[in-house]
């Protein structure tokens, strides 16, 4: 029997969807578009990362480990988040800093139960999360903090994919050649962390690194010959790869403290670019197991991915030019593309739903 039975699972990935919400509507009103909650500006960031992301991430592990304690780290970032919309940002970031404590301890537990290198490194990336919530909830600015919490989900995504790896042909030298960019990555967001240079040049060295080992390692390179549901994993597992390197490339030249356009850029196309593409392609394959609903496949799934991609090049483009406009228009985009995702998503699995309760 489940440690927490599907239904029971649903107001925590409601909290969420409503960090997501509030983050993109703060998003956009940090680009100048008149957004009915403006005042959520100064936490766009810990609302995606901590309230959105690290809440679904913990919900996933937790539906994994499958025990009841588990469920406690996605309960308390969801209600962390919800307590920010609210305006109860101090009481807000200290929940969210304990979610992201519990979750390091599902993590590590993880680890320690199965001990492989894709263990270490999501446990790795956990504790990431958890440092830098507690950075945040202790005073430290977002800036400060975002190379942590880029960690936490890069680390995490690069251990689920290490995971697979084991299913291609073995090249000498797989496991110590991921090495290198993860310490890169990591020692970066220490020293960001620590106010020390070079610690966005480090980050932006681990991540093309790491692009470069994972376009040669991801088992997506095979599965997107095939058809269906697997070749849209593929492909939005590959795209994403794109703004990793991008990520990458645009970080080597940012210091520490630096917020400015080229800032915007780099942190877009890690977050939006690589970590949305990611969402979008892995959703189909999430919620069936964490709230036990069907998500057929449906080759417009492919839609809000393209728009996706289309529009955080506009909004990088709009950084790098300087052109606010474009950039704004690119950020409303992603949006759409987002929220677009979202209801298609939740309209396939209705659909779906009528369908089996159909005579």
């Amino acid at each position: 029997m489940s440690a927490m039975p599907p239904l029971a699972r649903l107001p925590i990935m409601l909290g969420a969807i409503a960090a997501l919400i509030a983050g993109l509507d703060a998003g956009l009103a940090r680009l100048g578009w008149d957004m009915p909650f403006p005042d959520l500006a100064l936490v766009h960031g810990p609302l995606m990362v901590c309230g959105f992301f690290g809440t679904v991430i913990a919900i996933e592990r937790a539906v994994a480990l499958n025990r009841a304690w588990a469920f406690v780290a996605p309960a308390l970032s969801a209600v962390g988040g919800l307590l920010l919309i609210a305006g109860r940002v101090e009481t807000g970031a200290v929940l969210l800093a304990a979610g992201a404590i519990v979750f390091a301890g599902v993590a590590l537990l993880v680890a320690w139960r199965q001990t492989a290198l894709f263990t270490l490194v999501m446990a790795l990336g956990a504790i990431s999360w958890a440092a830098g919530a507690i950075s945040w909830a202790g005073g430290a600015e977002v800036p400060q903090v975002v190379p942590l919490w880029a960690a936490f989900l890069v680390l995490t995504i690069a251990g689920e994919r290490i995971e697979l790896s084991r299913f291609l042909p073995p090249w000498r030298g797989r496991g110590l050649a991921v090495l290198g960019p993860l310490a890169l990555l990591s020692a970066g967001a220490v020293l960001a962390a620590l106010g020390r240079e070079p610690a966005w040049p480090l980050v932006g060295a681990g991540l093309a690194l790491l692009t470069a080992w994972s376009v040669r390692s991801d088992i997506a390179r095979r599965t997107i010959r095939q058809s269906g549901l697997t070749r849209y994993v593929a492909f939005a597992i590959l795209s994403g790869y794109f703004w990793l390197a991008a990520s990458g490339l645009l970080a080597l030249r940012l210091a520490v403290g630096e917020t400015g356009l080229a800032f915007d850029a780099a942190l877009h196309a890690l977050f939006v670019g690589f970590v949305f593409a990611m969402v979008f392609g892995h959703a189909p394959v999430i919620l069936p197991a964490v709230l036990k609903v069907k998500v057929p496949f449906r080759p417009i799934f492919y839609a809000p991915l393209a728009l996706l991609h289309l529009s955080l090049a506009t909004r990088i483009l709009g950084d790098l030019a300087d052109w606010p406009d474009i950039r704004a228009w690119g950020g409303l985009l992603g949006a759409a593309a987002i929220l677009g995702f979202m209801a298609l998503v939740a309209a396939t699995v209705a659909r779906a739903s009528l369908w089996r309760l159909t005579p």
